[in-house]
């Protein structure tokens, strides 16, 4: 609330006169001389900035500061009265400890007053009450973001909570208000507040700040320029905060380990360690924050051996049979990136009773969180040793129900777990028996290249198999699409599977007419040229034994 006018000018003259009392009192002190100078050198800093600030018409945050300074300044020159004698009624020791904390409380205000001066909210005081003009909603956020901003740095621990507490109703009510706050410089001051000398209370509340401004896409590069100090205090939020300041750190840990460097940070500092820890004691919500951190964690090879000596394998074996939901898909996709390269490892965990694990998500989790779940069973069909087990446990009929889902990583994935699970004539035969075969052609027609690839890569191989020729033959996409995916303007594609998947084909005259009736010697030609492999026999075998024979045709 706005104070008269003319109480204003009564705070301010009050305050100037004090000082220059103080500034005269200071002159006839016997005890600590030396420190008493020092306070006066900081009064005419603050009497220059008093005149600085009385420019502007009076807000709420300027008149608080100078009613604190106000009060700051009556009880130093009080006790500069009781160092005029050498005779220190409350002694020595104790004098100098006021003197002192006089001293910390005046290099408060001066810094204070220098950070609302530079921070332009005195001149928002100006703007409104000159303008005529209807202020919008977006420039009134504005405003009230950069008074927030200053009251985080200023003042007392109790009124930088009350502004935290503002600041996270701001920037609760919409993303808009997020990138405002962001652009008026708040993430590098919340950063400073992380500073172990916080309270618990306000680390926790600025914790849900910085988690909340790493959740808009537009403000993580933001986040991501402050580098290791801001890394160095979510690992100490981890390893002393409590359960929300954890599980808010680890959101904001998320956004910040897609980069390899701030993944070798943590690993070097502990915080893999304490991320395994709250998955293993955290709340449930926490849990499933520190696996997605440890899911990005895992992606990059070069610490993938941390998390082996950490034994972080049997603690995310046991989030994925008993977790939330989403904390089963983040263990899982972490199993699934430490079992890429390492096929005893593949083989260890399977042991373990991981199918059943992947069994129970599968069948619980609404079909966009499959993802995860269908790469893992790929990376695990890689080893061919647990091929017989993934089939004894039901995961074909599990593919091939997804490959007409509404998710293209699934069925991405799907597919290329079909490859796998394809690598001889009894599992070919029963992927034909299931009717994978049809499914696969319907991607050959799908929304992205790695999709049509995987399809393609699946089809060649358990078309291997005759009977799953004889069902391809009967559907009248098979050759068409096949063909289609043959030509060279479909690029990024490995051509070297639809050939395969045309080859197997070849022994029937009415599958050889087809092909060359959709055009395939056309492609054919390119792909020859750029030493396909299997082009050139297909090539041959629809065309008569000659490779140039469409030129000589054409020309």
């Amino acid at each position: 609330m706005k104070l008269p006018e003319n109480e204003n000018d009564a705070v301010d003259g009050e305050t100037l006169q004090v000082l220059e009392s103080l500034i005269h009192s200071i002159q006839y002190t016997q005890s600590f001389k030396g420190k008493w100078s020092q306070i006066e050198s900081k009064l005419s800093d603050l009497k220059t900035l008093l005149s600085d600030v009385s420019d502007f018409p009076r807000n709420s945050l300027s008149v608080d500061l100078i009613r604190s300074l106000s009060q700051t300044l009556s009880d130093a020159l009080s006790l500069s009265v009781t160092c005029h004698s050498a005779n220190l009624p409350a002694g020595k020791l104790k004098t100098q400890n006021e003197v002192d904390s006089v001293t910390a409380k005046l290099d408060n205000h001066v810094r204070d007053l220098e950070v609302v001066i530079k921070s332009g909210v005195l001149h928002d005081g100006v703007v409104s009450s000159v303008s005529s003009v209807p202020v919008s909603k977006r420039d009134t956020v504005r405003v009230q973001a950069r008074s927030l901003v200053t009251r985080l740095q200023i003042g007392s621990v109790e009124s930088k909570n009350v502004a935290l507490d503002s600041l996270l109703r701001l920037i609760e009510e919409d993303d808009k208000n997020v990138l405002i706050v962001v652009a008026q410089g708040v993430v590098p001051v919340l950063v400073r507040l992380l500073d172990s000398g916080s309270s618990p209370e306000i680390r926790e509340k600025t914790v849900t700040a910085i988690a909340r401004v790493s959740s808009v896409d537009s403000s993580k590069h933001v986040l991501i320029a402050e580098g290791l100090l801001l890394l160095h205090y979510l690992i100490k939020v981890l390893e002393s905060g409590n359960g929300l300041a954890k599980q808010k750190a680890c959101v904001t840990l998320q956004a910040l380990t897609i980069s390899n460097e701030n993944a070798r940070v943590i690993e070097s500092r502990g915080g893999i360690s304490s991320l395994l820890e709250i998955c293993q004691s955290g709340t449930p919500t926490s849990q499933a924050s520190a696996a997605a951190v440890l899911r990005n964690l895992t992606s990059f090879s070069d610490i993938r051996n941390s998390f082996i000596e950490q034994h972080a394998v049997s603690v995310f074996l046991t989030l994925a049979r008993s977790g939330t939901v989403l904390a089963q898909e983040h263990s899982i996709a972490c199993l699934s990136n430490l079992v890429k390269e390492d096929d005893d490892m593949k083989l260890s965990i399977a042991r373990k009773g991981v199918l059943n694990s992947l069994k129970s998500f599968w069948d619980s989790a609404p079909v966009r969180s499959l993802e995860v779940a269908v790469e893992f069973l790929s990376n695990l069909a890689s080893d061919q040793r647990i091929i017989e087990s993934i089939v004894s446990n039901d995961f074909l009929i599990r593919l091939v129900n997804v490959l007409n889902c509404g998710v293209l990583g699934v069925r991405t994935h799907a597919a290329e777990a079909i490859y796998r699970i394809g690598y001889c004539n009894k599992t070919r035969k029963e992927l034909g028996e299931l009717g994978f075969v049809s499914r696969l052609i319907s991607l050959l027609d799908g929304k992205s290249v790695e999709e049509v690839e995987a399809a393609a890569k699946a089809l060649s191989r358990i078309l291997i198999y005759p009977e799953n020729r004889r069902v391809f033959r009967k559907d009248s996409r098979g050759i068409v699409m096949a063909v289609h995916v043959l030509d060279p303007l479909v690029t990024n594609l490995d051509k070297k599977y639809p050939v395969s998947i045309l080859n197997s084909l070849t022994h029937s005259k009415k599958c050889r007419k087809q092909m060359v009736n959709c055009g395939a010697l056309v492609h054919l030609q390119k792909l020859v040229t750029l030493e396909v492999e299997g082009a050139k026999s297909l090539h041959e075998a629809i065309g008569g034994g000659k490779v140039w024979g469409v030129f000589r045709k054409r020309s």
